[in-house]
């Protein structure tokens, strides 16, 4: 932080209706100098303030195609550093909060996977073989090892067309950080559950033989998404019972056991779009995240439609809910006053491959 930056200490006990009311202030100073991008998990008291909503790949190219000087991004630490990549040079890309991460991103640093690197080469050469495939929600040195190596980022909707980009270049891919959403695609194209197998980055090699790698059709990083490990068949199987013509809607980095007990899996993108289409009078339930499940509930019951949690406790992404209100006020505030706070900047020959993996990723989608 600047040292003549207004301190956060002056806005943590403000109360949120102050804040409110300074948030939009401080919006209207700024003008089209400012735009705040709200992923779809975002709390509603911080998300309402959002000039684009959406997720974190959409709202960075929306806001590098803005007039915007300044991006701030109500999400976690990785997507600010999309905005960043993606982005104009100068464009700068704030997050209110540092503390706002991810801990699946967390699970995949960037020295487990280089050690993995080095210990597949004992088997074969990586580079020859595997595409590594990164999903988006990692950190911008590990979309720039799979720009180095011939890789690529992917989404959680279009997984499935990246691995066919990715077997047509080589014959294996290693995907990290998330094991489900890698798991579930896989099985999408037919590959079978034993030739997807699981890379522990605490075990030698992964904890698998050499026989393992290769026969391997995708090796996938031992990571997970907490909020989404909640969901269980059971959650699947008393809401079936309770409703028998209800439909269930899953994210894909549920288990595998969540997502084939499922009628639709699909992305945040994706389980908005299809309940929004739903006929009127139908029931949902609904495995992600709790803020984008109650929006969904408020917004679809005037049409008939009841949009029902897939879990029967609180899971929400804690790390993003850390964006409240007096984080967004303060940095706004600075703003105005001509200081910027908690600036996301990828180091320069970082963004350059992180960008080429993420372009590889548009071109191919």
């Amino acid at each position: 932080m600047n040292d003549s930056a207004i301190p956060f200490s002056e806005y943590q006990n403000l109360p949120d209706a102050a804040c409110q009311t300074r948030i939009l202030a401080a919006k209207a100073s700024l003008g089209k100098r400012l735009v705040i991008l709200g992923h779809h998990y975002q709390r509603s008291d911080v998300f309402q303030h959002a000039d684009f909503t959406g997720d974190s790949l959409k709202l960075s190219r929306l806001a590098a195609n803005s007039e915007a000087d300044y991006i701030v991004f109500c999400g976690v630490h990785f997507m600010a550093e999309v905005a960043d990549i993606l982005s104009r040079p100068e464009q700068i890309s704030i997050l209110p909060d540092l503390a706002a991460g991810c801990s699946m991103a967390d699970m995949a640093t960037l020295a487990r996977v280089e050690r993995a690197w080095r210990e597949l080469k004992t088997v074969l050469d990586p580079d020859a073989t595997f595409t590594p495939v990164t999903y988006i929600n990692s950190a911008a040195d590990l979309k720039a090892f799979c720009g180095e190596h011939g890789g690529i980022v992917c989404t959680s909707s279009n997984a499935t067309k990246i691995l066919e980009w990715s077997f047509a270049r080589r014959e294996k891919v290693l995907f990290f950080p998330d094991q489900h959403l890698g798991r579930w695609s896989g099985h999408k194209m037919g590959i079978p559950l034993e030739d997807m197998v699981l890379w522990d980055w605490d075990q030698p090699l992964g904890g698998l033989t050499p026989e393992q790698v290769r026969k391997a059709k995708i090796i996938l990083w031992k990571g997970l998404c907490s909020v989404h490990q909640m969901f269980t068949p059971a959650n699947i199987q008393r809401f079936r019972q309770e409703h028998p013509d209800g439909q269930v809607i899953s994210h894909p980095e549920c288990s595998f056991e969540v997502c084939e007990l499922s009628d639709y899996v699909g992305s945040t993108e994706y389980i908005i779009k299809t309940v929004a289409e739903a006929k009127s009078g139908t029931h949902w339930l609904v495995g992600t995240e709790l803020n984008l499940v109650n929006r969904l509930a408020e917004q679809f019951k005037t049409e008939g439609k009841t949009v029902q949690f897939m879990a029967s406790t609180v899971c929400m992404c804690s790390t993003m809910a850390r964006i409240d209100p007096q984080h967004l006020a303060w940095c706004l505030e600075n703003l105005v006053a001509g200081q910027v706070v908690n600036h996301i900047k990828v180091p320069p020959d970082e963004a350059v491959l992180a960008r080429v993996a993420l372009q590889r990723m548009l071109d191919a989608s």
